[in-house]
């Protein structure tokens, strides 16, 4: 990260003589594919990776909603076409210093007992073989029997004792609870705080804010926010931020500045990850302002950060690529 910024000092029309000292203020930075519709390609992902590593992102987060391996069919194993593609996409994620999180998302017809259990574990076994060394386990868009929150607890921490305690060399589980903002979320009904008393502790718990779409702000305990998240599980939140993810407004791009969360609430997150558009290239404007927000938040300037992302994603037509993401931004 070190020769990234000493880099991007380097492209400067004019660079005195300089000291580099620099650090992240978060340390889980990244993105995760998990909105709906049209998956990213074999292509689209590898740059994206290669993007994150010039940008100091360390987490990429795998959980597209119409991958069937994911989702539908969580228990089979990919085909040896699309198993070999994985192992390629972890291998170039990994050479870019991005850490590979492959999510399973089996709460749509999970059964509770024993043998769905091991099928988890069956799953991520073969996924460890492929190079994968993270793992994430989504609830979310959920209903029935797969939402309840003690079962939940249950199998995360069983796949924590069982494989990612087991491996040594597997970062610690990341999971998208059911009830994953506030709006949605029956606190009297108890589901987060039985994620907070029985999940273990070193078990990421990820969170919209206050609704699906939702800046993140300090808050207390009472009325929203991070500090009413975390008071809940009983441990810092690892962020889901949807924006730009634009599937729920398909006909549009959402190419706009990254603006709006808290600027000194770094402390009070696990992660920061950005979920993006089906459009990966225009997405890079957006990811590259999480990035600058994700490493610094409290000199994180948005309207800097906006045009600086036109030089890096498109330097040879920055300022015609600046008037189309100014025509294609908010709603």
């Amino acid at each position: 990260y070190g020769v990234q910024t000493f880099l991007q000092v380097a492209a400067q029309p004019e660079v005195m003589q300089v000291t580099v000292k620099d650090w992240p203020d978060m340390l889980e930075r990244g993105v995760v594919e998990g909105f709906y519709g049209n998956n990213w390609s074999q292509t689209d992902r590898i740059r994206q990776f290669q993007f994150y590593g010039r940008n100091k992102m360390t987490v990429y987060i795998y959980g597209p909603k119409d991958d069937p391996y994911h989702r539908y069919r969580w228990r089979e194993n990919y085909p040896t076409a699309e198993a070999n593609k994985m192992k390629e996409l972890v291998a170039e994620a990994h050479k870019n210093k991005v850490n590979f999180v492959w999510a399973v998302h089996p709460g749509i017809d999970i059964k509770w007992n024993k043998t769905d259990s091991l099928n988890v574990i069956k799953k991520l076994e073969f996924m460890y073989g492929l190079g994968v060394r993270a793992v994430a386990v989504f609830f979310d868009d959920i209903s029935g029997e797969g939402a309840k929150a003690d079962k939940q607890a249950e199998l995360l921490n069983y796949i924590d004792e069982q494989f990612v305690k087991v491996k040594k060399d597997v970062t610690p589980l990341i999971m998208c609870p059911t009830e994953y903002n506030k709006s949605w979320s029956n606190v009297k009904g108890g589901y987060l705080t039985t994620l907070g008393t029985k999940l273990n502790p070193s078990i990421h718990i990820m969170w919209t804010g206050d609704r699906v779409i939702a800046d993140m702000y300090e808050g207390d305990t009472e009325k929203g926010g991070m500090k009413w998240i975390n008071n809940l599980i009983q441990r810092p939140a690892y962020v889901w931020w949807n924006f730009p993810v634009s599937d729920y407004v398909r006909d549009h791009l959402l190419m706009g500045p990254v603006y709006g969360n808290d600027l000194h609430i770094a402390n009070l997150m696990s992660g920061f990850v950005t979920n993006p558009m089906e459009h990966a290239e225009s997405s890079l404007l957006a990811i590259y302002g999480v990035a600058s927000y994700a490493w610094n938040p409290d000199q994180y300037d948005s309207d800097k950060a906006w045009k600086d992302a036109m030089k890096a994603v498109l330097p040879s037509a920055a300022k015609e690529l600046e008037i189309f993401a100014t025509h294609n931004s908010d709603l």
